[in-house]
């Protein structure tokens, strides 16, 4: 193949740039600008020393967590504040986001899964007590969903910003509880002892509910809005349960039986979480029907 040949394949395989595409950003945000990539992506800091290959991992497997948690928090927020005001429609919608972010963060265990139990013992120690169960954002959405517990502030006395997050989330009613309130106004038999619940404890199963559930699940046709909020609530705890699950396996896999760096026992303490729930009565209905 002569040089003129090569040249002109190359020639082929390169896509040429179209003359309206945007090239100067002296003047102009640009992509990097607007995302502010040069704080994002310099804000890995390893410290293992030497430097660990693997550790780059485990902090951005992290970072990403807390941003989708971010996003979670935000939508949770909105759909109960909707829940509100009434307005199902667009808070489902917002649910519907959030059952794609579980996935997204589900899926990512698989990523971290990759790190050995020899690699990460090789910089595990440089970590001190920093800890998963120190997530501030992962509380707020336990919070949101109902799993309230006020000694858990206590963890994040020294930063202010998340002190606050978390004394909002706790002091507010819960994405359950708007919707039991939602429920009320629009007829359906909410006991008043419910409504008038302190939302700042973590919500306990309430079986005077199952039957104003059981009514719902055995007339769709008339009860449609109100049963397939109640089935979006249950897509959004099995989402979390697989979280907790795969986090569980995860943990085993890369550190077996040893404490965790927070303090915790670790896969003992994570196996416990599987057994905390937010919406009991959905589940407990399931025994009703057809019965």
């Amino acid at each position: 193949m002569s040089a003129d040949e090569q040249e002109s394949g190359v020639e082929q395989n390169t896509r040429t740039i179209e003359e309206s595409v945007v090239t100067d950003f002296s003047e102009r945000m640009s992509y990097g600008g607007y995302l502010e990539l040069g704080q994002v992506l310099s804000a890995q800091h390893p410290v293992s020393r030497p430097e660990h290959h693997d550790e780059l991992l485990f902090i951005i497997q992290h970072q990403t967590t807390e941003l989708w948690l971010k996003l979670m928090l935000h939508e949770l927020r909105t759909a109960r504040d909707l829940l509100r005001h009434d307005e199902l429609a667009p808070a489902l919608k917002c649910i519907a986001r959030v059952k794609h972010i579980q996935r997204t963060l589900t899926e990512q265990w698989s990523v971290l899964a990759t790190l050995t139990p020899t690699e990460y013992s090789q910089f595990r120690d440089f970590l001190g007590n920093a800890s998963g169960f120190q997530s501030y954002q992962y509380r707020a959405v336990e919070f949101v969903l109902g799993n309230k517990n006020e000694r858990m502030l206590q963890v994040f006395e020294d930063d202010l910003a998340a002190d606050a997050l978390l004394r909002e989330a706790l002091e507010s009613p819960s994405l359950y509880d708007e919707f039991l309130r939602l429920l009320a106004r629009a007829g359906y038999p909410v006991p008043q002892a419910v409504l008038d619940r302190d939302v700042t404890k973590a919500w306990t199963f309430q079986p005077e509910l199952v039957p104003m559930f059981t009514a719902i699940y055995a007339d769709t046709e008339h009860h449609w809005s109100a049963y397939e909020t109640c089935e979006e609530l249950v897509d959004l705890e099995d989402n979390f349960q697989f979280w907790r699950f795969r986090h569980l396996k995860t943990v085993e896999r890369i550190i077996g039986m040893k404490t965790g760096t927070g303090g915790s026992s670790g896969a003992p303490f994570l196996q416990k979480a599987l057994q905390l729930t937010f919406f009991p009565e959905l589940y407990a209905v399931r025994t009703e029907i057809g019965a």
